[in-house]
């Protein structure tokens, strides 16, 4: 799939703003001490997207009931959904001056009850695109981060009707920023989700 940058200026995909608020002290502190380890901005981002997946738990797995949106957010309070975690990811790695986008995926239910909209990143590496999913891993999830090839949590499945989103976004997309806001907590979030783009 040939993902599709919805604008060619690739400085849009370094902005800060109210979501992707890489000049928040929480944001900065955590970009600093993760850069303190790495030897590069290959292993920065490997370590970034590592302590988004593991340190940060989905709240769909952990039961926490909060929704968070802004990165700061997710990164102070420790939790998130799939775009919660999107974001942080985003915001560390642009904090570093890595282009990162928001992508997403549309993916059946587990109990084929329907579909949600599920998101993700994709970070730019020697003039390429490359998708990740911080997630967080669980039975039957093993999300890495890959240069080589993609290892996302889910392969949509074209005959179940799930898609994948080849745009890639400066910016989340205004069907998934406006559930979060809305949602008081996670319990209403899961029923508000978009089905599609």
């Amino acid at each position: 799939m040939e993902l599709i940058q919805n604008t060619p200026d690739l400085s849009a995909y370094l902005a800060a703003d109210e979501v992707i608020d890489h000049d928040h002290p929480v944001v900065r502190d955590t970009a600093a001490r993760l850069a303190r380890q790495a030897v590069d901005s290959y292993a920065y981002a490997r370590l970034a997207f590592e302590f988004v997946r593991d340190a940060i738990p989905h709240s769909g797995d952990s039961g926490d009931l909060r929704v968070t949106w802004r990165a700061s957010d997710v990164l102070g309070q420790g939790t998130g959904i799939c775009y919660a975690k999107s974001h942080a990811l985003a915001a560390l790695l642009r904090a570093e001056d890595i282009p990162t986008a928001l992508c997403y995926q549309r993916l059946a239910h587990d109990d084929g009850s329907g579909h949600a909209v599920h998101g993700l990143v994709a970070v730019r590496f020697n003039g390429a695109w490359h998708r990740q999913d911080p997630r967080g891993n669980k039975p039957g999830v093993d999300a890495q981060f890959s240069l080589d090839g993609e290892l996302l949590a889910w392969v949509p499945d074209p005959e179940s009707n799930e898609v994948d989103y080849p745009v890639l976004y400066a910016e989340p997309h205004p069907a998934v920023l406006s559930v979060l806001k809305a949602a008081p907590d996670r319990p209403h979030l899961w029923k508000t989700l978009p089905t599609e783009l």
